[in-house]
């Protein structure tokens, strides 16, 4: 593949957990970079609960389910099936989230024009009205502003927690590793745990190995948050998916060196 913009060989902390690692890489190498894969984030799957065989039980009278990340989606469908979702509307945010969904033989009825949940709750309210059922599944560190902003528009809306975030062990110590030699050039975070976690370890004597480094953030969830830490976000990209971050660090590297 040929590209008007390369990452020069640079070394890109990619920091997805396994499953969805290789993507983000292949994303990285097309544009000539190097990506170091330490997963910043890792998902658990709760266990089943009375609380997760009840939703399954009453699956049929929501009139939405929200799914906010491919996570969400491959993680429902370990309790769920796709014949359990006949009637209730699907609704995604982000395009990677709709063609996990799509993949599964799912139909999606909606997505947002911005993969962010200000911008997804905006456009999603003229689908609801007072009484209409909502179903969001959601990782236990999931922010509940959809979930806020519905109920206020009179919508039932009932979240279930699926799977926790969870910072790998070994991660930690090759992240450490990597910073002591200074072998990461470009940092991409792509959800504020991702920041977090990057930062439990920078803050143990690292900090002053970052001022060379690039950071760019998927999006401004992510940016807020790391600027909140004190650090310089010197990319973002105008949508939210990995291959504009990509793309927009490319570009910011370009115009850096003329």
């Amino acid at each position: 593949m040929t590209v008007p913009l390369s990452l020069q060989n640079k070394t890109v902390l990619n920091p997805r957990g396994k499953i969805s690692a290789r993507s983000f890489s292949k994303v990285v190498e097309n544009y000539g970079g190097l990506p170091i894969e330490i997963p910043l984030i890792d998902f658990k799957p709760i266990e089943l609960t009375s609380e997760l065989g009840e939703i399954r039980m009453k699956i049929q009278t929501y009139d939405w389910i929200i799914f906010t990340s491919n996570v969400t989606v491959e993680t429902f469908f370990t309790y769920m099936t796709r014949n359990d979702l006949v009637s209730p509307h699907i609704a995604a945010i982000g395009e990677k989230t709709a063609q996990v969904l799509i993949d599964k033989g799912c139909k999606v009825h909606f997505t947002p024009s911005k993969y962010v949940a200000e911008t997804f709750a905006e456009e999603f309210s003229s689908k609801v009205h007072p009484g209409t059922k909502v179903l969001i599944p959601k990782g236990n560190l999931a922010r509940d502003y959809i979930s806020t902003i519905l109920t206020k528009l009179g919508a039932i809306v009932e979240e279930i927690t699926i799977y926790e975030t969870v910072f790998p062990a070994e991660s930690k110590v090759v992240l450490e590793q990597m910073l002591i030699e200074n072998k990461l050039d470009i940092i991409c975070f792509t959800s504020p745990s991702t920041v977090d976690h990057f930062m439990e370890v920078a803050e143990k004597g690292f900090s002053d190995k970052l001022h060379m480094c690039v950071f760019a953030c998927i999006g401004p969830v992510a940016q807020k948050r790391a600027e909140k830490w004190g650090l310089t976000v010197h990319v973002v990209p105008k949508q939210y998916t990995v291959e504009e971050m990509i793309k927009s660090i490319a570009e910011y590297l370009l115009t850096k060196s003329n």
